[in-house]
């Protein structure tokens, strides 16, 4: 079972996580434990979300281990790749080794962020039919890995 870690050390000059939930593991819909934030400018202001599933499964492989995502009006200034970039902090405690980080390959500003959070691209690849991001309309995804 995995214990939750302390998240108060996620910040840098910039913005900081401020913790949602940590949501244990749901193995009836083959979900692993995972970390929901909001992505906060250091004086509060809420910028985003991102999360961080903990693990390596096939899921995974093609959903990633991080997620993110910008509100519009706080699109530009790369608070998504610093907030993947404080998340790594936070997966290597777990000692995961490395984390995958997926994107549609029509998201252009997606793909730049796996780049500036200094991710490699792997590969892209067909979806499966039985993921979630194919049952969304989603048929092929780029696949980014960070060693830890």
């Amino acid at each position: 079972m995995l214990v939750f870690l302390t998240t108060d050390d996620l910040r840098d000059d910039v913005l900081w996580l401020r913790l949602r939930e940590a949501a244990p593991a749901d193995p009836v819909k083959r979900y692993v434990p995972a970390y929901k934030f909001d992505i906060c400018l250091l004086d509060g202001t809420k910028v985003g979300v991102c999360d961080l599933r903990i693990g390596h499964t096939m899921g995974l492989f093609f959903g990633g281990n991080i997620g993110y995502g910008i509100d519009a009006p706080y699109r530009g200034h790369r608070y998504a790749a610093r907030a993947c970039k404080l998340l790594f902090r936070l997966a290597a405690k777990h000692d995961m080794g490395y984390v995958y980080i997926t994107c549609n390959p029509a998201n252009t500003a997606s793909s730049r962020t796996c780049l500036l959070a200094g991710c490699q691209h792997v590969c892209t690849v067909p979806l499966p039919e039985d993921t979630d991001l194919y049952q969304r309309g989603d048929r092929e995804v780029m696949i980014y890995r960070k060693a830890l």
